[in-house]
């Protein structure tokens, strides 16, 4: 069993959720390219300034910038032990430099792919709506708010047609180059039993219930 997890997952795949219950369950930190950006765009930086421009214009970081910062993080202390990767690696030359990295220190990864069917995830993300600044979540039935633009129906599909162009070809990367890929089904079932599923493909016992 690998505590070194890299998570792969489109938008509105519950793959934060997953991540969060396996931080809890393994112990090794949650590590997330997007929040490390927003946390260099918080802080200002002449980095933060850039990222903030190229993310504003839907283009992706420069893989040399992102592999920077994702090196460094896990050479700190506490991802000694394994780490969760959520939203990285992006790109293929990205794979290729978080595979170099792995083995030349002798790290075998397990690569989970939260496989979804789009015309859940689009059901999914038009019914839900969350408060971007508190967190609630409403219903549109239910507890209904103010619609975003980017709730809706032809943005979303957008989103998943990118996350195809962009992930697709990782995927298609780790098939091939002899990596640990585990697919798991995470179209219609709750979390929790999304959660069961990779326990056990990643055979770690007695998890699930500890992790709730």
């Amino acid at each position: 069993m690998s505590n070194s997890i890299v998570l792969f997952g489109s938008p509105g795949s519950g793959k934060g959720t997953q991540a969060k219950l396996l931080k809890r369950c393994l112990q090794v930190p949650h590590i997330s390219t997007g929040d490390m950006l927003r946390e260099r765009i918080a802080q200002g930086t002449e980095l933060g300034i850039r990222v903030a421009a190229k993310m504003h214009a839907g283009v992706l970081v420069l893989d040399e910038v992102v592999n920077g910062m994702v090196s460094a993080r896990l050479g700190e202390r506490d991802a000694a032990d394994g780490f969760i990767l959520d939203g990285y690696p992006r790109t293929t030359p990205q794979a290729h430099f978080l595979s170099d990295w792995l083995d030349e220190r002798g790290i075998r990864e397990v690569v989970i792919h939260l496989a979804v069917d789009y015309n859940s995830i689009i059901a999914r993300l038009t019914g839900r709506r969350q408060c971007p600044r508190c967190g609630t979540l409403y219903n549109i039935v239910s507890r209904p708010p103010k619609v975003r633009d980017d709730d809706r129906e032809e943005v979303i599909r957008e989103r998943l047609n990118a996350y195809d162009r962009q992930t697709r070809p990782v995927l298609d990367y780790y098939r091939t180059a002899g990596r640990r890929l585990l697919e798991v089904d995470a179209s219609s079932d709750p979390p929790e039993k999304v959660f069961d599923k990779i326990c056990q493909a990643i055979d770690v016992h007695d998890c699930a219930q500890d992790a709730r």
